[in-house]
């Protein structure tokens, strides 16, 4: 198993990311995280394991989750990647809505730009298409932002495989960011594909417990499916063997699991060095 992927070609991550969604306030990922300084340390506890790719968005917060981002980790260093989303606009915790409007994307990196402390956003990308927009309006503004210097390189989040052939005639993808997980593997062939094109597949939900439920930790007692078997003949909790699995499916997908636990961190980074035999996979990739 590789531990690195290249984004881009010329961005080096480690495939075990951390994804900072949760790192903020509730219901609905809604306003600063209660707990900023803990928030803070288990960022810059996630850099001390290794971890140099972390994922978040415009709208979670909104915007609080960039700045507990750059207050705990800027100025980058190690190489550290920090990935954002523009294109969803949240205005309470029941109140999202997709916004892909050029001038709204444009609106929505400069803030993060600044939030961020970053001169350019390595990786930016369209968190999700807007029916209300063209797409490739949507996809055009974002290669606007990458010949301005704004963005490095351009991703995809929560699209079809006809939606990034398309972007892909306008701008080069480096990244495409969808639900996928040992339970819901309906983006089987986009996972192939960005694997044939070198194009980054970050699946979000990666520790989902069921078929589009939240994401929730695995845990031994709670599931007793192949997971859970593997797990316990190897000595590793069900979500662990659910993260190497994602791993071993194929070699161009980075992970970005989310918690608030440093002990959680600390199983999701081990859970890249796992080892799964044949046997292991086998048996997790056994229909029925």
């Amino acid at each position: 198993m590789k531990s690195t992927f290249m984004i881009g070609g010329d961005l080096p991550v480690f495939r075990m990311g951390y994804g900072a969604m949760r790192l903020c306030g509730q219901p609905g990922n809604f306003g600063p995280y209660p707990e900023w300084e803990s928030g803070k340390e288990l960022l810059r506890r996630a850099v001390e394991l290794g971890v140099n790719f972390i994922d978040t968005a415009h709208p979670y917060g909104p915007g609080f989750n960039e700045e507990i981002i750059s207050d705990a980790l800027a100025p980058y260093s190690g190489g550290t990647v920090v990935t954002t989303k523009g294109g969803v606009e949240k205005t309470a915790p029941d109140k999202v809505f997709a916004d892909g409007k050029p001038e709204s994307l444009r609106r929505f990196c400069e803030a993060s730009l600044r939030r961020l402390r970053l001169d350019r956003i390595d990786l930016y990308q369209l968190h999700k298409p807007d029916s209300a927009v063209p797409f490739c309006e949507s996809v055009g503004a974002l290669a606007e932002l990458r010949d301005a210097g704004k963005i490095r390189h351009v991703g995809l989040s929560n699209v079809s495989l006809a939606q990034i052939c398309e972007a892909e005639a306008i701008v080069p993808v480096c990244s495409v960011q969808n639900r996928y997980n040992f339970e819901e593997r309906g983006d089987d062939p986009i996972v192939d594909y960005c694997e044939r094109k070198g194009i980054a597949y970050l699946p979000w939900g990666p520790l989902a417990a069921k078929p589009f439920a939240p994401e929730a930790p695995l845990t031994e007692d709670s599931d007793t499916s192949r997971l859970a078997m593997v797990g316990r003949r190897i000595g590793a909790t069900a979500g662990q063997v659910a993260l190497a699995w994602l791993l071993e499916r194929s070699s161009c997908i980075v992970l970005i699991p989310g918690t608030t636990s440093p002990k959680h961190l600390m199983e999701n980074v081990q859970a890249a060095s796992l080892e799964l035999s044949r046997e292991d996979l086998a048996e997790l990739n056994a229909v029925g």
